[in-house]
């Protein structure tokens, strides 16, 4: 089974979607799937991963909004790669102009999209929070679930990472939506990479003593994932206990988030920490994870501070929710900071009691590899069932 990803939201500095493409090409070879990510960029390139593994580099346009993120000018040129590459599965990882484009495409294989973004989540019912329902914002963006529901007609299967995307696919009238969990890298993340040391310096970096809370939130600094209201619901919390926020990412997003910390010495922003060894051990340090955004499709931070036995602080909307588990974290008011702050409060009053729950569950939060073996699996019955039809 050959395999044909066209995925549109890969940058080579990238966050989630980056961590989670380098390690499916890994599990590909591992299982003996053969696999082509197709990705726009830079350059005209192709990296080998490994016999039959390979992810091939279209030279394209930058994003003008994000200079580190790049799109596929036309329909042609997917169409173009599909073609020389003739997949027996083709999967659309954006529910954009790539999707369209792979939905169109004339040849037989089967396909999938796969919800890598949620954009009302991310733009429309965050802008308007508080002024209308998700209902009233769904109306006024009917055409988006018209758009939607053009794509489910031409696609075998949407894959969602949470059950809330795909009951709200679903409810919106889309068909296809079903879900199959993502997870984190086997082997990284684990409550024993916790570092006294490191922890101390970074609570003296907020300067703070050792006695102080560390809290830490890991994302891409963008407008989306709401790092003022998480900066203003711990400048809230630390103002009754000591406690410092660690921030660590970089982005476009990156000024107002700096105007949010403004002169707080117990709020540090941090920059991405690329080496996975280096980044698990600065997560298992901090005493709870803070996340602000409701649009997330899986919530690969907060799964991985689950499996590094730290307690997660999310707001009740969103796929960030999902990985809560009662007892090992506690959720807050999306979208609301004083929710937040007497949630971080909460938090740090039950600490013993929640980290030694979140410790204890942490060897059982599932893997990609367990993720990507149940995806395969469900792309080679769709191959199957595709063939028999035909």
């Amino acid at each position: 089974m050959h395999i044909v990803d066209i995925s549109a939201l890969y940058s080579p500095t990238g966050g989630g979607i980056r961590i989670y493409t380098r390690r499916k090409l890994q599990a590909a070879v591992a299982m003996g799937i053969r696999l082509t990510v197709i990705v726009p960029g830079a350059d005209d390139s192709r990296e080998t991963i490994g016999p039959g593994v390979q992810m091939i580099n279209i030279p394209s346009p930058r994003f003008p909004f994000d200079r580190s993120y790049f799109y596929f000018d036309s329909d042609a040129v997917i169409h173009a790669a599909l073609d020389a590459q003739q997949p027996d599965f083709v999967e659309a990882s954006s529910p954009w102009g790539s999707a369209t484009a792979v939905a169109e495409w004339p040849g037989a294989a089967p396909r999938a999209l796969v919800m890598h973004a949620d954009p009302l989540s991310a733009w429309a019912y965050r802008w308007f929070e508080g002024v209308a329902s998700h209902k009233t914002i769904d109306k006024g963006f009917a055409w988006f679930w018209r758009h939607l529901r053009r794509l489910d007609a031409g696609f075998d299967t949407i894959v969602c990472a949470s059950t809330g995307l795909t009951r709200r696919l679903r409810e919106g009238g889309l068909v296809h939506p079903e879900t199959i969990p993502m997870g984190v890298e086997p082997g990284i993340f684990s409550p024993a990479r916790r570092d006294p040391a490191l922890r101390t310096q970074l609570l003296a970096r907020c300067g703070l003593p050792e006695t102080a809370t560390l809290l830490i939130s890991i994302g891409r600094l963008s407008p989306e994932k709401r790092w003022p209201l998480v900066i203003a619901a711990a400048a809230a919390a630390g103002y009754s206990r000591p406690l410092g926020l660690v921030l660590v990412g970089d982005g476009h997003g990156r000024a107002p988030v700096a105007r949010a910390i403004g002169e707080n010495p117990h709020i540090q922003l941090l920059p991405p920490v690329t080496d996975r060894a280096r980044f698990a051990r600065l997560l298992a340090s901090a005493d709870l994870a803070v996340h602000g955004s409701s649009s997330e499709t899986f919530g690969m931070v907060q799964a991985e501070a689950c499996a590094s036995g730290v307690p997660i602080i999310v707001p009740d909307e969103g796929s960030a929710a999902d990985h809560l588990v009662t007892g090992q974290g506690i959720a807050y008011v999306a979208g609301d900071a004083a929710s937040a702050a007497s949630a971080i409060g909460a938090a740090v009053d039950q600490l013993a009691a929640l980290r030694a729950a979140a410790r204890l569950a942490a060897p059982g939060v599932r893997t990609m590899d367990e993720h990507f073996t149940e995806l395969f699996a469900r792309y080679a019955g769709l191959v199957a069932a595709h063939r028999s039809a035909a």
